[in-house]
Formats: structure tokens, sequence, C-alpha cells
């Protein structure tokens, strides 16, 4: 059904790149919009889990994936004040279907997928201000992150809320070994595992009453970052006397949106349910959204498809976003006895069952859009 179907994707981000690229491998003639001069990315790491990889590999670039990162070995979890370690789930006991976890620059994610969307026959145009009730196309997709324009079309005016959280994002040159590791502290956490080319991704998050714009191109002193972690461990003071230049955002809650199409136009990604980066799974929920809309597209009429599409999506993303919210609860733990029963527990419970902290995430990890 999507032979010579032209498509409008409004953004090249993860999401608009990749849809733009399952569909046009699918036969539809597909052009992308983007706003910026060029394909560029402020961010900084990510994290692709197999349920990412799985769609990843499904394109074509399961190899490319794997040469740009760094494949994670192990997660880690740490107490904040000493740095001791509280649990160590090894990834090669993970489930995922043989797909890997893999650690790398949001940059190089975004040419990989700039990359085959073009091998494709995607066109690309850069520079291009373009409102989605502009386009003539049949179908038009909106991949254009939180602020999307496509979003209100179908949902009217929405204001989301500033959660008291706001996150810093710096890249600084320490090679590390292949694992992600969390200190977990009273109130805050901060995340650090490995890119390429021996660099070390850092995300710390505080929560606070003080309000941050969304976003993350505003920059901060790194002496606020510094500031706000001065009691974690050594080793965490080390990697902050190196970061030169950081981002600082505020973390906003937003509704998974209400409707998702409307026979014509469709969102996506962060568009229909952006998440809080607690889980790390936005571009892994990003990239399962654009599977299963081509794979709708292409097995049954438009207005099914879509509808599909939808019906599909939605439990998956609400069970992933609420996990995702639990998460930055247990990591702020801020009563001492209540974080010190809670990290003895997982002390525990990973010694005598050494699977179990993975096992809880079958359901997120073994999840292959991909399969029939």
């Amino acid at each position: 059904m999507l032979i010579g179907l032209s498509v409008s994707v409004t953004g090249a981000g993860v999401a608009g790149l990749s849809v733009a690229t399952a569909l046009a491998q699918r036969g539809a003639q597909v052009t992308v919009y983007e706003q910026a001069p060029a394909i560029t990315e402020v961010g900084a790491g990510l994290q692709i889990s197999p349920n990412g990889a799985a769609v990843l590999a499904a394109l074509g670039l399961g190899e490319a994936l794997r040469s740009a990162g760094v494949e994670s070995q192990a997660v880690e979890l740490r107490d904040y004040r000493q740095g001791r370690r509280v649990l160590r789930m090894d990834l090669a006991r993970a489930p995922g279907g043989g797909h890997p976890f893999v650690m790398l620059h949001r940059a190089r994610l975004i040419a990989l997928l700039e990359t085959a969307a073009r091998d494709s026959g995607v066109d690309i145009r850069l520079n291009a201000h373009i409102a989605p009730e502009a386009l003539d196309t049949p179908l038009i997709i909106g991949a254009d992150g939180v602020n999307s324009a496509t979003r209100p079309l179908l949902n009217g005016a929405a204001q989301p809320f500033f959660t008291g959280q706001v996150a810093w994002r710096a890249v600084i040159e320490d090679p590390a070994p292949p694992e992600a590791r969390v200190y977990m502290g009273p109130g805050k956490h901060l995340v650090t595992y490995p890119l390429h080319d021996g660099l070390r991704n850092i995300v710390a998050v505080e929560e606070r009453a003080d309000w941050a714009a969304e976003g993350w191109s505003h920059h901060d002193d790194p002496q606020n970052l510094r500031a706000a972690f001065a009691g974690f461990a050594p080793q965490v003071r080390g990697w902050l006397d190196r970061v030169e230049q950081c981002n600082l955002w505020g973390l906003f809650r937003h509704d998974i949106a209400r409707r998702w199409q409307d026979g014509r136009h469709v969102i996506l990604g962060d568009a229909a349910h952006p998440t809080l980066p607690f889980l790390a799974q936005g571009a892994n929920l990003a990239l399962e959204d654009a599977w299963v809309l081509a794979d709708c597209l292409a097995s049954l009429p438009q207005p099914e498809a879509l509808e599909a599409y939808q019906n599909r999506r939605v439990p998956r993303v609400t069970k992933v976003i609420a996990a995702a919210n639990a998460n930055a609860r247990n990591y702020h733990l801020r009563q001492p006895v209540i974080r010190g029963l809670a990290h003895t527990a997982l002390r525990l419970g990973s010694t005598l069952v050494p699977n179990a902290p993975l096992s809880k995430f079958r359901w997120l990890y073994d999840h292959d859009v991909t399969r029939p």
C-alpha cells in the first residue's frame, strides 16, 4: 500500500529519519522537511537498547550501529557518597534476542540515519520553515519533537508542567570501561558511560524548585554543576572538575497525546509521547514507532493503518513512561534509613538471584517490533 505514496515528514531527528527510511525502503516517495540549515545535533550521548537496536538492524544498520558506539557490558548502580556498588547488572546475560546495548553520541546515530535515508531515496530539504497545514501530500508525519506543530492540529494546545527536576549534559575526554554507572543520592543522581574515541558522557539530574527552560541548547556555568554534586564520591567530583562546558535543561512532563492521527496527519516519537530520561528509552521508542507506523501502512489502507498504529503503540509507551518515572523516584530516595534499606535489599537480591534485576525488564528489552 506504500508503493509510490507521497509522504511528507517534518523533522530530521531520530524519529523523522528512521520513519522516512522505513517508508522509503517499502516504496514510498518521502520528503523530509527540516528547519535547521544543516542536520546537526546538540545533544550528547544516548543508549540504544536491544529493542531499538532491533529496528536499526531491520533497517540495515546493525553493523553500523556497533561500529559507531561502544557495546555496553554492564549497568552499575552505586551509592553517591563513597561510590560503593549497590548492584551490577551483567548485560551479557541480558534479554534482547541477540541485539546489543550500544552507547554512542547522538550525532553519530543521526549521521547513520541520514545516510540510510538518502541511500533509500529520501529527499531531505534543509532550512525548510513550512507549517504542516501547508503540505499537500496524502500523508503528513509529524516527527517534530516536544514542540511539535503537528500535535496541536490533532489535540489542541497543551501546557506541560515543570517536574521540579533539571538535568545537565556534558562530555569529557576520559577513557572508561564499557559500562554505564548510576550514582544515586538524595534528590539527585548522575549517570555516566563511555562514548567513542575515549569520550565520557555525563548526565546529572537534580531536584530543585528553581525553574529551568526546556530544551538541550541552554548553556550553563560548569561551576553550578560542580556545586550541585559537591557531596558525591571523589571519582565523580574528579570528572566534574574536568567539565569545560555543559548544557542545562528543565525536565517537563507532557501527557501522552490523546489523538495521534486523523487519517492524514500522524505523529510519533516525542511529538506523541515525550518521556523523561530515566530509562534511556526516548530514542528507542521513536525507533519502535517508526517501524510500527511503516509496517501498518504497508499492510492496511491508510485510515485503518494509522488507527492500528496508535492502538499498537499506546499501551507500550504508557508502560515504558511509567517505568521511567518510577526510576526517578527510586534513584532519589532522600531519607537515609529508607535509602540504606533499599540499597541493602538490592545488594542481597542481586547476590542471591543474579539475573533477577534484568529479568524484570524482559518486557522492555525483549520487545522486538520487527518480528512478524
